[in-house]
């Protein structure tokens, strides 16, 4: 069993190097919780995300935004697990980056709906996450220090097992 202190030292470390090169200006800030499911089993998560200055994608109507977040995701005790080559009790840190997608413009009613996807590698494996990279898309809705999500976790079929973990997430922000 990996102690989480020592999991998320290399993770912190990492999104300290990644804030530090990134823009400080129009960040938006943002400490997420709610509760993660793995074949319906429930565990809770916690993440803290930072979207930066959004940017025009062509004459699409779409907006693109830098997106990065550290994550906790708690372990479940499953006994039929106990022996297997990855198990469920472990707690797993998370270091993610990617792109925030909205569209339209601030005064579209459907601008607040938006779509990421991330490319996060984590320290541990679980029966949920059981390669070092994972694949993180998120729907969801912001408006101004207030959010909710589903976010959904996986390396995409990419190796066994591939349970994942899809979850349900509130979130409180505020701009920087």
């Amino acid at each position: 069993m990996t102690s989480p202190t020592r999991s998320l030292l290399p993770l912190a470390a990492a999104a300290a190097l990644l804030c530090a090169s990134l823009p400080a200006a129009a960040t938006h800030v943002e400490l997420q919780g709610g509760r993660s499911y793995m074949d319906s089993h429930a565990a809770n998560a916690v993440f803290v995300e930072s979207v930066f200055a959004a940017h025009p994608l062509g004459a699409s109507g779409l907006h693109w935004a830098p997106d990065v977040a550290l994550g906790w995701i708690d372990g479940r005790g499953f006994a039929r697990y106990r022996d297997a080559r990855y198990g469920t009790a472990d707690a797993i840190w998370l270091a993610a980056g990617g792109v925030r997608l909205n569209a339209g413009g601030p005064d579209d009613w459907y601008h607040p709906f938006f779509y990421s996807f991330q490319v996060a590698l984590h320290g541990g494996r679980t029966q949920a996450l059981s390669s070092v990279y994972e694949f993180v898309n998120s729907v969801g809705w912001q408006w101004r220090h207030f959010s909710v999500r589903v976010r959904h976790i996986s390396n995409g079929g990419l190796h066994k097992p591939n349970r994942g973990e899809t979850m349900a997430l509130v979130g409180v922000g505020f701009d920087l």
